[in-house]
């Protein structure tokens, strides 16, 4: 009897920790508007791919500066991720710029893996997706880490800044240590799992959350004690700043998060008044492989999940494994839906689809016909 009780309590922990009630809720109605305002019903195909198959492109962050739009993306080689920047006068034609953020071997704790995103971006939907700055400085997050590999652990987030424009190439400096890891003393049971991921950091003008900026992150954490099962399991929680420097974590729990699999990389837009995030899943209990969905709010804090159907799913031979991780603007009437494509030979590029129909990329994957 006693070991069923603990099962029993051990559940309810559980379903406690994962199924919340969502207050302050977007209408049934605003989220099917938000739906049909974002879709993209139009695969364009491929826009950026490696060069070779030892390189895998990942995790586009796009922005505008003048005539011109600028794209930084991953590319993770065996030893680990660097971040790169593109460019492009119509969202459909890339050119690789050079690298923002590079190995080095001098023993810093981000040695081996600088996973960058731009930060404070505009979010106005159908805005000037142009960057802003604050202290004089443009800004990105990252994660980051000194282990060689595939996203070997441990990974934490740091902060990166530029006087120079952001369209320029250039090294961006770093802080010399991270602002969010999993051995601070304000981690919770959701990212207390030695791998901190992708981040989002906007200015919150309102101050909604008591401070300016707020950071939006995903992480593994233990959802139960001792539980090896959950601790690939990747949430999405809130960490928010007055000074982009230090971080503090916002609530103990996730904000957006599922009962199994990856809830992540969550990317902000304001659509006619509601906060909106484009997020991926994957290896969730009803659906499978890797999706892209959203979340919406009114307050920044609480979140309304969109129960209806993927914004992005796999469908061509260039996504048939994966067609996740989400970058989704409006220029000119027309929606912009980037993604991560990854085919089954797992060859991973960045594709877009759109809301009005553009045509078909001549691009692929090398030695792909």
């Amino acid at each position: 009897m006693k070991g069923i009780s603990l099962a029993i309590v051990s559940a309810l922990f559980a379903f406690s920790a994962i199924a919340q009630e969502v207050k302050n809720p977007v209408s049934a109605q605003v989220m099917e508007e938000i739906y049909h305002e974002v879709k993209t019903p139009y695969k364009y195909g491929l826009v950026m791919v490696p060069a070779d198959n030892d390189h895998k492109m990942d995790c586009p962050t796009v922005f505008k500066e003048g005539k011109y739009w600028y794209m930084t993306y991953l590319i993770y080689s065996g030893r680990g991720y660097e971040t790169w920047l593109a460019k492009s006068k119509d969202l459909l034609k890339w050119e690789n710029q050079g690298k923002l953020m590079s190995f080095e071997d001098k023993g810093n704790w981000d040695d081996n893996q600088k996973a960058g995103y731009n930060a404070l971006q505009s979010t106005d939907w159908g805005g000037t997706y142009k960057l802003g700055q604050f202290d004089g400085k443009y800004w990105m997050s990252y994660f980051g880490g000194k282990e060689k590999g595939y996203e070997t652990e441990p990974l934490s987030i740091g902060m990166a800044y530029s006087t120079r424009k952001p369209s320029v190439v250039q090294e961006w400096t770093r802080l010399s240590q991270p602002v969010l890891t999993s051995a601070d003393a304000d981690v919770s049971w959701w990212d207390n799992r030695n791998k901190l991921f992708k981040s989002t950091v906007i200015e919150d003008k309102q101050k909604l959350t008591g401070h300016r900026f707020v950071m939006y992150y995903n992480a593994v954490g233990d959802s139960l004690v001792n539980n090896k099962k959950t601790r690939w399991y990747e949430r999405i929680g809130m960490a928010v700043s007055d000074d982009m420097k230090q971080w503090k974590r916002f609530g103990r729990n996730p904000v957006v998060h599922h009962p199994v699999g990856i809830t992540g990389d969550g990317v902000i837009q304001k659509i006619n008044g509601t906060w909106v995030m484009f997020y991926f899943g994957a290896f969730w209990q009803d659906r499978q492989g890797a999706f892209n969905r959203f979340a919406a709010s009114k307050d920044l804090v609480n979140w309304t999940d969109w129960q209806g159907e993927n914004l992005i799913q796999s469908s061509e031979k260039y996504d048939e494994l994966y067609a996740h991780k989400s970058f989704v603007l409006k220029h000119k009437g027309i929606v912009y839906h980037f993604y991560c494509a990854v085919n089954k030979k797992e060859q991973r590029g960045i594709a877009v689809a759109t809301s009005k129909d553009l045509g078909k990329s001549s691009l692929n994957f090398v030695g792909s016909n």
